[in-house]
């Protein structure tokens, strides 16, 4: 298994499970960045709010993520210009730029030890891509951004163009989230972890069903990267995992900035995270579909040898991969689903941080009845056809092939003995597909591998020893359990008895 550095360097949020049955105005499915921001801004108003986390509070895709806040989207925002207009893209900026603003103050208004540092974001050509850095430039110009050009960085390789804009930041989105756990207002909320929802029955009053005790709501926040359950919305996000070691040096500098390569395929970035322990140096990079990994792809070792063709790297200490969804316009869904009184904020792609507070920031107003500048170009009811068609098309043409899967045959392996120490593979049982693990101690264990979600076929995640599905991106431990995504089950288990 793998593990962030953001989650080892953080501290526990110190909540308890969920025991007792309980009635609250909002309660929030989720505890990383989304939900627990929304819980503090709703009881600052005074609505009484709970918060259910599955895991550790701030411990998932929160945990996972780069620790980069910025106001540009990974896609760029003139990609959002010319595929809506100006007036979109200066939301966007404005309402990330915004998201920022309000974590710094809230990091200084209670001293959160999170690491948190303003850096320049920098965007760097080897080659010369200068057209999308002279785009990219223009367009953050024409929003407000102050941008400088540049021939050189802090890299150890020569560059051949760039641009480097001030004042964007970095912080332990792990620690953030835990330490703003601890500053909510406990007379208007309630933190639970380890209290996973495993159904929801919606109604005028919602009930959310968890293993213990059950929730009743006037307004339920899904603040779970994906929903939870089954809603049409799925068809316009699209899952993606990628990959991330943080590594110490033995000799040589450590960068100073948040480093972006404007013509790698992979989108490799760079950055400096600085602890009681030392400097670590931070790359990301190699996304592929959840669940479509490239089987004769080494990606945490792909991006060793990368860092290592440019860095004296002594070790890595910590790999790990983190899942976003791609919506099929380029906007995020923040707002209320076809269900009345039930919240997604989904589609952020890789930049949930800032997203994450936004959205926050979103619900908050809703919630209380203000106007907010940006709930419109975010709204989650939103239906832009042209906009999204070509993504649609192309994405939802992929999950087909997944389901097609299915049929008789089509398996990894024909006998349970071929499962070896440490893996896991597809095996057909009577024109049943299983998903059969066996431990490093040579213990079997099986569970259907049709996910719990909307029937797909589940596939063997190597890197990080999990099932994931290629269609939603819901994933699950070796022995079923669900992970993340949109499935409230886990996969339903299977005796293996005796051994094929």
């Amino acid at each position: 298994m793998t593990e962030s550095i953001w989650k080892a360097k953080a501290s526990n949020a110190k909540a308890i499970s969920l025991s007792e049955d309980i009635e609250v105005e909002v309660a929030i499915v989720g505890g990383g960045i989304t939900g627990i921001t929304t819980a503090y801004l709703l009881a600052e108003e005074g609505i009484q709010v709970a918060v259910l986390e599955s895991m550790d509070v701030g411990g998932g895709t929160t945990a996972g993520s780069t620790g980069n806040l910025y106001t540009m989207v990974d896609n760029r925002l003139h990609h959002i210009q010319s595929k809506f207009n100006d007036k979109t893209a200066r939301k966007v900026a404005e309402s990330r730029t915004t998201a920022i603003n309000l974590i710094e103050d809230l990091i200084k208004k209670y001293a959160i030890d999170c690491s948190f540092k303003r850096q320049p974001w920098v965007l760097y050509s080897e080659t010369g891509e200068e057209e999308t850095i002279k785009t990219t430039k223009d367009t953050l110009e024409k929003f407000g951004l102050e941008v400088q050009d540049i021939t050189s960085t802090s890299l150890p390789f020569n560059i051949k163009s760039g641009i480097r804009v001030e004042n964007q930041a970095q912080f332990n989105p792990a620690a953030f989230v835990a330490g703003l756990a601890q500053k909510v207002d406990q007379n208007y909320c309630s933190i639970y972890e380890n209290s996973p929802v495993h159904h929801i029955e919606k109604g005028s009053l919602h009930v959310l069903h968890t293993p213990t005790a059950k929730v009743r709501a006037k307004k339920v926040v899904l603040a779970t990267h994906s929903p939870k359950g089954i809603y049409g919305l799925q068809m316009a996000i699209f899952p993606h995992r990628e990959y991330a070691l943080a590594a110490r040096l033995r000799s040589g500098d450590y960068p100073e900035g948040i480093f972006w390569s404007a013509e790698s395929k992979t989108h490799p970035s760079l950055r400096t995270y600085e602890t009681e322990e030392g400097k670590f140096l931070i790359t990301v990079g190699y996304h592929h579909k959840v669940g479509q990994a490239d089987e004769n792809k080494d990606y945490f070792g792909d991006l060793e040898k990368n860092l290592k063709r440019h860095y004296d790297v002594d070790t890595v200490a910590y790999k790990w991969s983190a899942q976003h969804y791609k919506s099929s316009d380029g906007l995020p869904y923040i707002g209320e689903s076809t269900d009345d009184n039930i919240f997604v904020a989904t589609g952020f792609s890789t930049d949930g941080l800032t997203y994450g507070v936004v959205s926050a920031l979103i619900f908050r107003d809703l919630f209380t009845g203000k106007e907010n500048n940006w709930a419109e170009i975010y709204k989650a009811k939103r239906f832009t056809p042209l906009k999204s068609a070509k993504s649609f098309i192309k994405e939802n043409l992929n999950v087909l092939g997944e389901y097609l899967k299915d049929y008789p045959g089509n398996a990894d392996a024909e006998m349970f003995s071929e499962v070896k120490a440490g893996e896991g593979k597809i095996v057909e049982i009577k024109n049943e597909k299983w998903a059969v693990h066996r431990s490093d101690d040579g213990t079997l264990c099986a569970a259907s591998a049709v996910c719990t979600h909307m029937e797909c076929i589940v596939n063997w995640n190597n890197e990080e020893k999990t099932w994931d599905c290629p269609c939603h991106g819901s994933r699950f431990k070796p022995t079923g359990e669900v992970i993340e995504g949109p499935a409230f089950s886990p996969l339903d288990k299977r005796s293996i008895n005796p051994e094929k």
